[in-house]
């Protein structure tokens, strides 16, 4: 790995949109972006010590030094891959699929190469609201990300899977009686804003949802056993269990949300 890579990339890193802001719960009112000068303050500083990737090929299970610095280096770029202990398990495979799919790899448990490359030269997450809120979370639908700004930076990435787009039809007891229940399992675009929440599981007349926090009517983030690669949701947005612990204190309510985008199989 080149040491000229390394160097644009902790350019990149930190004159991009992957700082981290500090933790806390916001709202709409938040801290305007870091002016230029402290932009360049910071990348200078990470200049003086670039990322460089061990190159070890990991596959989901790995124990060890190797793994500790992937997880350090996803946690750096604003993706949360879990406890940073050394292990290979599903949280980090989760923030490795979140950026493999901003990067334009295609996700794989496998960290070999080209996702080692990626992590020394990062690419941001594509803006999709230019003008947006400093603090809002943007859904990319055709990658099947979530991106959470806070204060004109990138504060959480994460892996999701929205609705599948198949039409259903489900019988379910809600209210003491049995009913049916049809939709079109999607996730519809457009601009919304954060509103109720419910904390731990909540039962809802399609299945239990973790920590939901709802932007569109019954639609919400939350927590799911199993998030795949593909949507395969009633129409919310499906999170890996540790990233919907932690949402909750990142986002208030009257938070911006924009989806956009269209999932092609």
């Amino acid at each position: 790995m080149e040491v000229g890579r390394r160097l644009t990339a902790a350019a990149l890193t930190t004159a991009g949109a992957v700082l981290l802001a500090s933790f806390g719960t916001v709202g709409t009112a938040s801290a305007a972006p870091a002016p230029p000068a402290a932009v360049a303050q910071v990348a200078a500083q990470a200049e003086a010590v670039p990322f460089a990737a061990p190159g070890k090929t990991l596959k989901l299970g790995a124990k060890g030094a190797a793994v500790k610095t992937l997880q350090t280096r996803l946690k750096e770029l604003g993706y949360d891959p879990g406890r940073i202990d050394g292990r290979y398990g599903g949280a980090t495979l989760a923030a490795v699929w979140a950026f493999q799919k901003v990067n334009g790899i295609r996700p794989t448990s496998t960290v070999a190469r080209r996702t080692w490359n990626a992590l020394e030269s990062p690419r941001p997450p594509k803006v999709l609201v230019p003008r947006g809120k400093p603090t809002r979370i943007e859904m990319n639908l055709t990658k099947q990300v979530m991106v959470l700004y806070v204060g004109g930076q990138v504060r959480l990435i994460s892996h999701t899977s929205s609705g599948s787009g198949i039409p259903y039809c489900e019988t379910a007891v809600w209210q003491g009686r049995k009913q049916q229940f049809c939709g079109s399992a999607r996730t519809p675009t457009g601009d919304y804003k954060t509103t109720w929440r419910r904390d731990g599981w909540h039962k809802s007349y399609l299945g239990e949802l973790y920590n939901p926090i709802f932007f569109n009517g019954g639609i919400a983030f939350h927590g799911a056993l199993s998030v795949p690669l593909t949507p395969a949701s009633h129409g919310c947005v499906r999170l890996p269990m540790h990233v919907a612990e932690i949402l909750p204190d990142l986002v208030g309510t009257g938070v911006p949300v924009h989806v956009r985008g269209k999932f092609v199989r």
